[in-house]
């Protein structure tokens, strides 16, 4: 598949989002936190909120229609991320003004922010989990890694905010980023495995009926490009498709495992540098089976 950068942000955005609100609240409950980091981090979240859904009207043909886009509510899973979303940035405006101007019912606004930010990792987990046609997607393992990845690394910018606002509590935040860095990285590690050992759908021998060994497509039978080259295929190279995995598997495992506990402002920087990589990686990762005919431009 082709991946989309404003998708690619619009993900990666508002996962650090929502779990960078999820440890706010178990902060509340756990450990009564300075209001700066309370406010202060409810503020973080509406902004990288505000900027995941900014960009994804880069990936609307008619951002004007947008709206439409939660008519679908019953059958779609994006049509409940496009309702999921708002409400959780409405809960979150809430818990942030409540903490701001003293106002009580923060718990009960705090866990109303926790249930519709599970709810939009899972509309968000399933919109790609769902597609049965791409067995890379079609797994537990995609919502697992959606909702691993965002509270991964909105538990690493919760250390780096706090070393400004909550010194206190930066050692417990890190050494959560660190149990959640891991988990990240065996289920992400096991997707990887998982999707490697796959086999296609159909081959070139099972689509058109011939059984020989060898059959190699020279043209798709037009003179150039079309929307099904353009948008089911990222146009990337393999030797260039490989060296992407060790890349975001660094930056997003690896260096925030080492550096967070020391330098938690330079870890999350460099994760969400990496989980840039790791998304448009999961998207290229997809092979659609109209590929064995569009593979070829001309």
């Amino acid at each position: 598949m082709r991946p989309a950068f404003s998708v690619v942000f619009l993900t990666t955005l508002i996962g650090a989002g929502q779990g960078l609100f999820i440890v706010l609240f178990l902060c509340e409950l756990l450990s009564q936190p300075s209001s700066a980091f309370l406010i202060g981090g409810s503020l973080i979240v509406l902004v990288l909120c505000g900027l995941g859904l900014l960009a994804s009207f880069f990936h609307l043909g008619h951002p004007e229609r947008a709206w439409r886009a939660a008519s679908m509510w019953r059958t779609s899973w994006l049509s409940r991320e496009v309702i999921a979303l708002p409400a959780f940035m409405g809960a979150v405006f809430l818990y942030g003004v409540a903490h701001w101007q003293h106002l009580g019912y923060t718990v009960a606004l705090g866990l109303l922010g926790v249930v519709t930010s599970m709810t939009l990792f899972i509309c968000t987990g399933m919109i790609y989990a769902a597609v049965k046609v791409l067995k890379e997607w079609a797994h537990p393992l995609t919502l697992v890694n959606f909702v691993l990845l965002g509270c991964a690394s909105g538990t690493t910018l919760a250390a780096a905010f706090a070393t400004f606002t909550a010194p206190e509590l930066v050692p417990v935040l890190a050494q959560a980023a660190l149990v959640l860095t891991a988990l990240a990285l065996s289920t992400r590690s096991a997707s990887l495995l998982r999707n490697a050992r796959l086999s296609p759908f159909s081959t070139l021998q099972s689509a058109i009926g011939v059984r020989h060994p060898r059959i190699v497509q020279k043209t798709q039978g037009a003179m150039g490009g079309s929307y099904n080259t353009h948008e089911y295929f990222h146009g990337k190279s393999a030797a260039f498709i490989k060296t992407i995995v060790p890349v975001f598997m660094v930056l997003v495992f690896f260096v925030p495992l080492a550096l967070v506990l020391y330098l938690p402002v330079l870890a999350f920087l460099l994760q969400y540098a990496g989980l840039l990589a790791e998304r448009w990686y999961f998207f290229a990762e997809a092979q659609h089976p109209q590929n064995l005919y569009y593979q070829t431009v001309s």
